[in-house]
């Protein structure tokens, strides 16, 4: 027995060298909520790591004609090997700090794609997927990342459950109407872009998700309206307002409107002229008529025009537009001002002061100028350092330069990407706010 022992006791070390290491936690992520409303925030949490660990997340989401674009960072675990995008900083990458939806506003069109390109649904029934991936080590934005520890889909909804979307042919009004769920009644809301023109529904979609009746109204190149911006009638914008204040599902006794670009000064002009629109928020906005010649019965306010000689091109062949706009402060285009002060409503005028399509914070001063001469102080000015021309709904990727759908050629848009979407997911809560206190 002795012997026996005394073999055993030899064995034994051999034994432990034959003895399999224990498995490395596998690395572990989970987004959540895996779906949610496209303009709220998920939480990222990554598991399983080696404390200190070097690893890229990236995110990589296809458009409805399957273009790629994605967006990545670098990141370390902490001492036990995990990782909050909510409080863990970003070391490099697409962008660097704490940023909670970084990879979601930085998304670009991936190499093989044209650049320039925006990253906004087409059609609000279909969510967005994006898929987020755990790699290890550090990889460079356009480069072969490393392997694949962990990955998960995320899909963003664009339209709650119980929302309806209601094609509109109403009179000469076009466009689509989005009712929350629910009996109502829902404060009103028409939804306008700028001079892309055609009909852009996923603002509409998302409002009517937060509780606004909201009408996404198209004014050219939609449909049988007219193909290109040229003369406007104001009636058009009226009968849409007067439809839906009429509307069973809309609450009284006015309606409000946002814009944004060329749809920020219909907004000004319909608060200023129509007694149904008693809310206007005017994003990226002029406070003088663009573009198209506006007519109101009797009254006609001339648009200011683009003087393409003012247009540099840069040597990437960037358009930039910025000088582009006749002047509103000369007098000679003082017809084309819109008398704000008449306005029994409401405004709220959102600006990037790095907005190089053209100089909204200046419009906005001047519109702020002429309110206060004439005694008013019913506005409000919410004005973002670093933020560019389309500031949108939360968590929209950021395009400093995009394809103008009417020239065909790149146009700068302006902004640093950090700065724009903090702008993006303020300015979104504010302007909600703004609604529901002047629609009820």
């Amino acid at each position: 027995a002795a012997m026996w022992r005394a073999l055993a006791a030899t064995a034994s070390p051999a034994r432990a060298l034959l003895r399999t290491p224990p498995a490395r936690r596998a690395a572990s992520l989970v987004v959540s909520p895996t779906a949610g409303p496209a303009d709220e925030r998920v939480e990222t949490r990554v598991a399983g790591l080696s404390p200190g660990q070097p690893v890229t997340l990236r995110a990589v989401a296809a458009d409805e004609r399957g273009r790629l674009f994605q967006s990545c960072a670098h990141y370390r675990a902490d001492s036990r090997g995990e990782l909050h995008l909510g409080t863990d900083a970003s070391h490099g990458g697409d962008y660097t700090g704490v940023e909670p939806m970084g990879l979601f506003w930085s998304l670009a069109p991936a190499g093989m794609e044209k650049p320039y390109q925006r990253l906004v649904p087409q059609s609000t029934a279909a969510p967005m997927k994006v898929e987020v991936l755990v790699h290890q080590g550090h990889s460079l934005p356009g480069s072969i990342p490393g392997p694949v520890m962990a990955k998960a889909e995320v899909r963003r909804l664009f339209t709650a459950p119980g929302v309806r979307r209601i094609r509109l042919k109403e009179g000469v009004v076009r466009g689509s109407l989005f009712l929350p769920p629910g009996d109502g009644p829902f404060p009103g809301v028409i939804d306008m872009y700028g001079d892309e023109g055609g009909l852009i529904e996923f603002r509409s979609s998302l409002l009517a998700t937060h509780g606004f009746a909201t009408l996404s109204l198209p004014y050219f190149d939609f449909e049988d309206l007219p193909m290109i911006l040229k003369d406007l009638k104001l009636e058009y914008f009226e009968e849409a307002a007067r439809f839906l204040k009429r509307h069973p599902k809309v609450k009284g006794p006015g309606v409000g409107v946002i814009g944004t670009g060329k749809g920020a000064d219909l907004a000004l002009s319909m608060v200023t002229f129509l007694p149904e629109v008693v809310a206007a928020v005017s994003i990226s906005g002029c406070s003088s008529n663009t573009v198209a010649d506006l007519h109101y019965g009797e009254t006609t306010l001339p648009g200011l025009r683009f003087d393409m000689e003012k247009v540099t091109v840069s040597e990437a062949g960037v358009y930039d537009v910025f000088e582009a706009l006749d002047d509103p402060t000369n007098p000679a285009n003082s017809s084309s001002v819109i008398p704000i002060e008449k306005a029994e409503g409401h405004f709220l005028l959102v600006v990037g002061e790095d907005d190089r399509m053209w100089k909204s914070s200046l419009y906005a001063e001047l519109a702020v100028r002429r309110l206060r001469q004439h005694g008013k102080e019913n506005f409000e000015l919410l004005s973002y350092p670093g933020a560019g021309h389309r500031i949108d709904p939360p968590s929209t990727p950021f395009c400093q330069v995009a394809m103008d759908r009417v020239l065909g050629v790149p146009v700068l848009g302006g902004g640093e990407s950090k700065a724009h979407a903090h702008a993006q997911e303020h300015s979104w809560r504010k302007i909600q706010e703004f609604l529901r206190l002047h629609l009820g």
